[in-house]
């Protein structure tokens, strides 16, 4: 399943779960709060000061 910006961050880790590890070392402790589970990608990478295309990329790496 290919990942989006666009997708929630509760999406993403029922769907690929393997990406929490990235978004815990870029420093969203808190996937598991309510906010991260229908805020998109984009709009956490915002709120906690990433840039999303690095995110992506590192998202992108694990295939």
């Amino acid at each position: 399943m290919e990942i989006t910006k666009d997708m929630t961050i509760g999406e993403i880790l029922v769907n690929k779960p393997e990406v929490a590890p990235i978004l815990m070392e870029m420093g969203m402790h808190c996937l598991g709060c309510p906010a991260s589970q229908g805020e998109s990608l984009e709009q956490a990478a915002m709120v906690h000061g990433m840039n999303i295309d690095d995110l992506m990329g590192k998202i992108a790496a694990l295939g």
